[in-house]
């Protein structure tokens, strides 16, 4: 038991407290940053093996999944002197070759695209689907399955367009220095075709070298060339004259003819045309003009055909004779002035009025249809009047129509005749001199020069390493935790005070086994602690941490239980009056305690739990106070902690997390120090800065900082050397310091 009070605040923490200089013993063979390598080598390993093997295997499957690859090589030799072949001098200097850019535009020349497209076209390589296929791609366009489908030009113009580029992309022109050969190789998927197209580029390189040569020195060529675009352009004008005078003139040809001579005729127009169609329904028009005067003329109109035809006056006088009949009957037995036969007699009169007044209008329509046949009649003769004027003058403009059309007869045939002498020339033209001679054609290639096992699994480990390495990278950055005890030192710029590594099963429950890592750990905290204050180990210290779940409350008690075990005895106060846990651990209740303290009553026997661990005893929050920052703002904490140390040696206590809250602030200041706890790995640098912060800025003393939570699989070398000796985790620096504390 203490028996003197103890002073339960230092002096605050200041940038020289919170640096910590390694002594000479620290110093590693490694260098600094070779060692942070390897660690993060050691940490990520896993990670990177997987990367690399992964990229290994996807090496070996595209070496064995892509498709054998034939390279066929032909040699030429470009020579600067040129070999006459005949006698035809060209323009062109013979001494030009001997310029410096000379063999520089040869192989320009050699991957030309009008090169490539000398070969697509002698090959037609745009109808062939094996070059395709052996260039390892698929056409952009199918061609049609017949050859004159609409499209099919198209389709082969396309599929041209792109064996072009596919020859571009394969050749591969290569000059053997200091001599005058160049190698032409040609890679595709077929031995065949690559030796096809090496040969076939040699020759067309030659064909094209001597056309060049003989265009040169072809001057009728050039001057017919000339004269035929010249004709060619006043060919355009004179049919575009004629064309534009027939417009304006209304002169719309029908039928043309050109003879043998190639002069044009117009046999018919379109006004011709009308004037004669018109003329035959003028005629039309007169005859029936006739047929409807004459019907019009005739005075009678009884028994005209469009009187007995007419349905009306056939039904009328069919009527007329039935009344008739029944008239004369009853004439025969009665006089004409019996009622019946009077009825009779005025229903034939009636009758007789309508028969006389449908043949009126029988007769009146045929002087209608005279009438509407003469109005067409002479509407029609004035239609062919207009028709002959029009006519007339479409005669008159044919003088100045055919004088154009005689114009563009004359220039096209001149056209075609030199046209047809521009071929003959290019046909029967001279043969140039030629300065390329074939060393070596290509032969079928037996042997895949693609791919290469040895080179794709070598790039394969490059890249897979370079993945790895950008990967492990980027999670360095990403991950801010705590990684290794520089981070604590260097970044964090606090002292270490211990490592407790990850448990796989409860740290409680392990830290019963004295000879458990768990154990070791917290047994070299209080060892480093014990070295903290000038009075050996801290009478009264706060256990805190930046948020909650990075094992404060279990540092807590496991620092209470290794100082209980040396003979002391330890009160741990449960300080968390937001979230309690101590109960728990300890399995009590937790009806009364701290914060029946703080609030008053000042028998602390009453509100202290012994438990079962040797020295220990344990003060839980007890009810939850409505407000804890007020309740921890007051005097009552420092008489609390006060009267606590008179009847123990030491008081631990469980402080709620800092960020967010004042109560780890408030309790800070009444202790000695605080045991700052940080989740390796877990806990954000910037965060447990912040929180460092806060503690210093509040007056209080921060001893250091305790690591838990740490992989010893991922951190063997950064971590693993600071517990565990004579326990199976190898004798080393930081076991053998610790043995040293103890003895201290």
């Amino acid at each position: 038991m203490n028996t003197e009070t103890p002073m339960l605040s230092a002096e605050p923490l200041t940038n020289s407290n919170l640096d910590f200089e390694p002594d000479g013993d620290d110093a590693l063979s490694l260098s600094p940053i070779m060692l942070q390598l390897w660690q993060v080598v050691v940490r990520w390993r896993l990670l990177i093996a997987g990367i690399v093997l992964a990229s290994l295997a996807m090496g070996l499957v595209v070496t064995f999944l892509t498709a054998p690859r034939y390279t066929a090589r032909s040699e030429i030799e470009i020579s600067r002197e040129q070999k006459n072949v005949t006698n035809v001098e060209g323009l062109d200097s013979q001494q030009e070759g001997r310029d410096l850019e000379f063999y520089a535009t040869q192989y320009a020349l050699l991957k030309a695209r009008s090169l490539a497209d000398r070969v697509a076209q002698r090959l037609k390589l745009a109808e062939t689907d094996a070059f395709f296929e052996a260039s390892g791609v698929k056409p952009e366009v199918e061609l049609p399955a017949a050859a004159n489908a609409p499209g099919a030009q198209g389709a082969i113009t396309e599929r041209h367009k792109q064996a072009i580029d596919l020859l571009l992309r394969d050749i591969d022109i290569e000059p053997i220095r200091t001599s005058r050969l160049v190698d032409i190789e040609y890679t595709s998927r077929s031995p065949e075709i690559s030796a096809t197209i090496a040969n076939t580029w040699v020759k067309e390189f030659i064909g094209s070298t001597m056309d060049r040569q003989f265009s040169s020195t072809a001057d009728a060529r050039s001057f017919l060339e000339q004269r035929l675009a010249a004709l060619r352009e006043r060919l355009e004008q004179s049919e575009r004259s004629a064309v534009a005078f027939a417009s304006s003139k209304d002169i719309v040809t029908l039928d043309s003819v050109r003879d043998a001579e190639g002069r044009t005729f117009n046999q018919r127009t379109l006004a011709s045309a009308d004037l004669e169609a018109l003329n035959g329904e003028l005629a039309k028009a007169r005859a029936e003009r006739f047929a409807a005067q004459s019907r019009a003329g005739s005075g009678s109109t009884e028994n005209t055909s469009e009187v007995l035809s007419n349905p009306a006056i056939v039904e009328l006088r069919a009527k007329r004779a039935e009344l008739a009949g029944e008239y004369a009957k009853l004439l025969v037995q009665f006089e004409p002035g019996y009622p019946k036969a009077q009825a009779l007699k005025e229903q034939i009169d009636a009758l007789d009025s309508a028969l006389a007044h449908e043949s009126r209008r029988v007769a009146g329509s045929r002087q209608l249809s005279y009438a509407e046949a003469l109005a067409r009649e002479q509407s029609l003769e004035a239609q062919v009047g207009l028709l002959k004027g029009q006519l007339d003058r479409q005669r008159q403009n044919s003088i100045q129509y055919n004088i154009f059309q005689r114009d563009a007869d004359t220039n096209r045939q001149l056209y075609d005749a030199l046209l047809q002498r521009y071929k003959e020339i290019g046909v029967a033209g001279a043969v140039g001199a030629s300065n390329i001679a074939v060393v070596d054609k290509a032969e079928v290639p037996t042997i895949p020069s693609a791919p290469s096992l040895v080179l794709n699994v070598a790039l394969a480990l490059l890249v897979g390493i370079a993945l790895a390495a950008i990967t492990v990278f980027l999670l360095e950055q990403i991950d801010e935790g705590v990684r290794s005890p520089d981070d604590v030192r260097l970044s964090l710029r606090m002292p270490l005070l211990g490592n407790v590594p990850l448990s796989d099963q409860d740290p409680l429950v392990e830290l019963t086994d004295p000879k458990s890592a768990i154990s070791e750990a917290y047994f070299s905290l209080r060892s480093v602690l014990d070295l903290s204050t000038s009075h050996g180990l801290p009478y009264c210290l706060a256990v805190t941490s930046s948020r909650a779940g990075e094992g404060k409350s279990t540092s807590a008690v496991a620092l209470a239980d290794v100082i209980g075990r040396t003979g002391k005895t330890v009160l741990l106060i449960d300080a968390d009056l937001r979230s309690p846990s101590l109960h728990r651990y300890a399995g009590i209740a937790n009806d009364r305690g701290f914060g029946n303290a703080l609030a008053g009553e000042d028998d602390l026997e009453s509100l202290v739990v012994k438990t079962d661990r040797r020295g220990l005893s344990v003060m839980p929050t007890g009810p939850l106070p409505p407000s804890p920052a007020e309740l921890l703002s007051g005097d009552r904490l420092e008489a609390v902690l006060t009267a606590a140390l008179k009847k123990f040696d030491h008081v631990i206590i469980d402080a709620p997390p800092v960020l967010g809250l004042a109560d780890a602030l408030l309790i800070a200041r009444m202790t000695e120090g605080v045991v700052f706890v940080v989740e390796a790995e877990n806990t954000p640098k910037r965060v447990i800065r912040t929180s460092a912060q806060r503690l210093v800025g509040g007056g209080s003393h921060v001893f250091g900082v305790v690591v838990t939570k740490i992989d010893l699989a991922r951190h063997s070398y950064g971590y693993g050397y600071g517990y565990g000796y004579g326990y199976g985790y190898g004798y080393t620096y930081g076991a053998k310091r610790d043995d040293e504390l103890q003895e201290a």
